[in-house]
């Protein structure tokens, strides 16, 4: 049910509270609650919280970009658009997809892998250090999860990219502040 009336006020501000609030979970998630956990609690404290918070995180964030997108396209009919509107219409799909297989796959993989390290880990005495560890030798059979963590993170900055674009684009459209 595409339209090429303008949206309502209630729209916009749906649109705009969506793509804001999913923003500001990334910034505040990857760089400030992450990195201060990371430098402030122990491994398996900060393992525990991140396997509780990034799921909800990433659900989340999946859903808030698949709203943005199906409210940008109905308003946005395909037989309508300019280049500029199929471009943002393909950035917020890219956003979906990569949020989504995060969700699913990626960030579901590392949680469980990261529960069962930790049950090794505490067998070997190990995980109690915060922040970098003085035995990186000792952490060296992780490569799995290290893996499968950094295809979560890049999958996550890809999502900040196309929010910085799709909040670079509104910005640019706006009428007044």
């Amino acid at each position: 049910m595409s339209t090429d009336q303008e949206p309502t006020y209630t729209v916009k501000l749906l649109q705009l509270l969506l793509l804001s609030t999913y923003w500001g979970m990334q910034i505040w998630v990857t760089f400030i609650s992450s990195f201060v956990m990371d430098n402030h609690l122990n491994r398996h404290t900060y393992g525990f919280i991140q396997s509780r918070l990034v799921p909800f995180y990433l659900h989340l964030g999946s859903a808030c970009a698949f709203f943005n997108l199906t409210i940008y396209a109905v308003y946005h009919p395909s037989d309508l658009l300019d280049d500029r509107e199929a471009f943002q219409i393909f950035i917020f799909f890219v956003s979906v997809t990569v949020a989504a297989v995060n969700a699913q796959w990626f960030g579901q993989m590392t949680s469980e892998i990261m529960a069962d390290m930790h049950l090794v880990e505490q067998s070997c005495g190990l995980g109690q250090d915060i922040g970098l560890s003085s035995n990186r030798e000792a952490y060296c059979q992780a490569v799995r999860l290290w893996l499968y963590r950094l295809l979560s993170s890049l999958c996550n900055l890809c999502c900040i990219g196309c929010n910085f674009y799709s909040l670079c684009y509104m910005a640019e459209n706006l009428t007044t502040l």
